[in-house]
């Protein structure tokens, strides 16, 4: 899509599994404490995000979702749907806080019994009969509605298209789609079954299992073969076409446009498996079992990279205005998040640096080797302004807040041609052929994981045999934007004037 600063920890450290474990399991030993009193108010709780304090719940790790959605036809009426997460505690838990804002909840049910339920800020609190210990497997299903009308003064969840919905779920919003914890810190498996009457068609992340049409509607399966962060979850309904083909190593490539746009995007679409096969030869393999483009026919103004069916607005491939130069790089943006964002996820939402900057520096560099737009050029007019994104939004690695309902003040220059200065700075500094050694093995080393920017920057001083954090912690975290190396004469742009590009 258009943290508080931390030394990086000794090299030898625990696994990452074990570490993830440790933290959850010592938040949700506090939480149980609190609620020992059955009888104890239900709070919302968080795991402690930065950015997003009350955005996850501690006390249990989630393996799975089986999200069940029914569409009865229309855009402005709630789709009935049951939910059911399965899990492992990772500590004693009296009550289970799960993050959902928008819909009504009908019933929830702890391993097959039913439980009692109540509300407290964004969350859904969870009483199950008998309290649960420690290592438990659970099963909560909550048959609960999907509102596709957005809250007040709330960004994201459902979009409203032209002919049905699609999701834009990030950073905050999954939880006014469907019950869950909601942050990239716990990954989890994906079925999504998705049920509309016949002349629509349902698609969403993963591969499709299944297909059964009975009394006029249809139903799909699809489930996910890696790890997903709920922010990524992507359902479009909708009178679409859905396209087939192959791309690098025989990776199945479907794209889903409305069925009466299919001619004027086809030109566009076809670009895809070249783009796959020119991120493969920066970042590897493409680590998903699928790819392709979701053309939603609605005015978005930001595109997503939802895992393995990334979400585009049709203006962007049918308006005019846009030079073919700048839409093939916006696709390869969204492209490069299936490597850096999604196979590899942020830790923590200050993270999103290694998300959008990653994303950006492909972009740049696909628009300079296939276009002729020098990459050069636009990281000196992102050093002008730099000093003056670290004003408004923060540090690349410590971006400010986002006011409440706003997650779009966390998008901010600073974070995508801001975070991809950093990566040109580091380029720049440890040489090209490092450079390139250090992006392969970051996503091979974290692929369908979660990672941090300490993790990056203990990785690039392994890669290069040198301690780089002196170097990078002023580029990440500094007010001010650290000379370029190699180029003395780049400057700041003074304040109140604009860079030019």
């Amino acid at each position: 899509m258009l943290l508080t600063p931390h030394s990086p920890a000794p090299r030898a450290q625990a696994p990452r599994a074990r570490r993830r474990r440790v933290v959850a399991a010592l938040l949700a030993s506090a939480v149980s404490v609190c609620l020992v009193a059955a009888s104890a108010p239900a709070v919302p709780l968080g795991v402690g995000d930065r950015l997003f304090p009350y955005l996850g719940n501690p006390g249990y790790d989630v393996a799975s979702y089986d999200l069940a959605l029914t569409y009865r036809g229309t855009n402005t009426q709630p789709l009935q749907a049951v939910t059911t997460i399965d899990a492992r505690t990772t500590a004693g838990l009296d009550r289970v806080n799960l993050d959902f804002a928008h819909g009504t909840v009908h019933s929830v049910e702890v391993d097959g019994e039913p439980a009692s339920f109540g509300s407290a800020g964004e969350d859904l609190v969870i009483t199950p009969r008998k309290p649960l210990p420690e290592g438990r497997r659970m099963r909560i299903t909550v048959r609960h509605t999907s509102d596709p009308v957005p809250p007040k003064d709330r960004e994201g969840g459902w979009v409203r298209t032209a002919d049905g919905l699609a999701m834009a779920n990030q950073a905050d919003a999954a939880h006014l789609v469907f019950p869950c914890n909601d942050h990239p810190f716990d990954k989890a498996l994906f079925t999504i079954r998705v049920t509309a009457p016949d002349g629509h068609t349902a698609v969403a992340n993963g591969l499709a299992t299944d297909v059964r049409r009975a009394g006029g509607t249809t139903t799909w399966t699809y489930r996910t073969r890696h790890p997903m962060a709920t922010e990524l979850t992507q359902v479009s309904i909708g009178r679409s076409t859905v396209l087939h083909r192959t791309g690098p190593h025989g990776l199945p490539v479907r794209d889903v446009v409305p069925t009466g746009h299919r001619a004027a995007l086809e030109p566009w679409l076809e670009k895809t498996p070249d783009q796959i096969a020119w991120m493969e030869e920066k970042a590897g393999r493409y680590p998903f079992e699928t790819y392709g483009l979701l053309v939603a026919d609605a005015s978005t103004g930001f595109e997503l990279e939802t895992q393995t069916l990334s979400l585009f607005e049709r203006e962007l491939f049918t308006d005019p205005s846009h030079p073919r130069w700048y839409v093939e790089s916006i696709m390869v943006h969204e492209l490069a998040h299936q490597w850096f964002g999604n196979s590899v996820s942020p830790r923590t939402w200050s993270d999103l640096w290694l998300n959008e900057g990653h994303a950006t520096w492909y972009e740049a560099l696909y628009a300079e080797e296939k276009a002729g737009k020098p990459l050069h050029e636009r990281m000196r007019a992102a050093y002008a302004a730099s000093d003056r994104w670290r004003a408004a939004g923060g540090p690349p690695a410590a971006p400010k807040a986002p006011k409440p309902g706003q997650k779009i003040g966390l998008f901010r220059p600073n974070v995508y041609d801001g975070a991809a200065l950093v990566l040109y700075a580091l380029r720049q500094e440890i040489g090209r052929p490092a450079f390139e050694r250090l992006e392969r093995a970051w996503v091979a080393l974290h692929r369908d994981g979660t990672a941090t920017t300490g993790d990056f920057v203990r990785l690039a001083s392994d890669i290069t045999g040198r301690d780089l954090d002196g170097f990078l912690r002023p580029w990440l975290y500094g007010d001010k934007t650290p000379p370029m190396p190699g180029h003395p004469d780049w400057k700041p742009a003074a304040p109140g004037k604009a860079a030019v590009r």
